[in-house]
């Protein structure tokens, strides 16, 4: 019995040790709005050509008096224009397997419609770190999974 006990438990550990490092950034994340602390939007995060990209799925929280499909004005590039849901805003991300991180691609703020560097990775809780940079000069925000 005591040996039984023991098998199941490593039979445990084992599957929780494989959940762990299966973790992935593919899927649905909410962003944060950085001064209210409410959903803003829904981002899919997807693989193509082993790199990863980031769409727009849906807008949340949006002010009555605001469109409920708006278009991206500030955009500079050619997104301009183009409706914010479905908008590509995470583009050309690289998978770097020494620091589990995700590299070299870019990300673009469309309420500023600027674009920035960008780095993501997973934290312990299964939060996503999403970091755009400036040169040296960064800000950092936490994604949440959907449920």
């Amino acid at each position: 019995m005591m040996k039984l006990c023991k098998i199941l438990a490593l039979w445990m550990l084992l599957l929780a040790q494989c959940g762990l490092s299966g973790q992935t950034i593919i899927g649905k994340w909410k962003t944060i709005d950085d001064e209210t602390g409410q959903v803003k939007s829904v981002v899919e995060i997807y693989q193509k050509d082993n790199k990863y990209y980031g769409k727009i799925v849906k807008l949340v929280n949006r002010p009555a008096n605001e469109p409920k499909d708006p278009v991206c004005l500030p955009c500079k590039d050619y997104r301009k224009n183009q409706k914010i849901i479905g908008m590509e805003i995470i583009t050309g991300l690289q998978y770097n397997s020494k620091d589990k991180t995700y590299t070299n691609g870019k990300i673009l703020d469309p309420e500023k419609g600027e674009v920035y560097t960008c780095k993501l990775w997973l934290d312990s809780n299964g939060t996503l770190k999403v970091r755009g940079y400036v040169g040296i000069f960064y800000r950092t925000q936490t994604w949440h999974p959907t449920e």
